[in-house]
């Protein structure tokens, strides 16, 4: 499994829930069960929110 960066880093780029995980190498069940864990560490509701408080804290930045 990657890091949490590393679904970080898909979401922020625009992936489906589908091709992130396609990008993973796990079910589209498991890449949603690990965006609604890291949606709840971040305190975000939405796939924008959630980019945008992770670039506020420094774990992924934008190009």
């Amino acid at each position: 499994m990657k890091s949490c960066i590393d679904v970080l880093s898909l979401l922020a780029v625009g992936l489906s829930n589908k091709e992130i995980a396609r990008e993973l190498g796990v079910t589209e069940a498991t890449a949603k069960f690990h965006l609604k864990n890291l949606f709840g560490k971040l305190g975000a509701s939405r796939r924008t929110m959630a980019v945008s408080v992770a670039q506020a804290m420094g774990l992924i930045e934008m190009k």
